[in-house]
């Protein structure tokens, strides 16, 4: 593999998680946005149902993405393995990297959002 080619496909995942990370602050959140209950002092607290269904189309389209690139993955290797000319070992290799790092980073995801459940969970009432 190449070394470079990998480090210019790690540095467009993280310009891409950047951006995201930045669309996510750039959104001003409104006290009228949370919705439901009142907490102590009067502020507002809770979430809305749009904001969960936002959250979870979130998580959709991340694991969606990420079967996508497991998906282009497997195309590219059974390509290769059949003789494909057009397909060379390089293109199979950084494909499967990303597969790879995608799969990882959600399953990071899925542990930390188990985590903060369980803490959750856990917590006196």
């Amino acid at each position: 593999m190449n070394g470079v080619t990998d480090r210019v496909d790690i540095n467009q995942l993280l310009l891409q998680m950047r951006e995201i990370r930045g669309q996510i602050d750039s959104q001003p959140v409104r006290p009228e946005a949370l919705g439901g209950a009142t907490g102590a002092g009067g502020t507002t607290t809770g979430v809305t149902g749009t904001d969960r269904a936002n959250f979870g189309d979130m998580l959709k389209q991340a694991v969606n993405s990420v079967n996508d690139t497991q998906q282009k993955s497997s195309e590219l290797q059974r390509a290769f393995e059949m003789g494909d000319p057009q397909v060379d070992i390089t293109q199979v290799m950084i494909q499967m990297q990303k597969a790879s790092v995608s799969f990882e980073a959600m399953n990071q995801v899925r542990n930390r959002l188990v985590s903060a459940y369980q803490d959750i969970m856990n917590m006196p009432i």
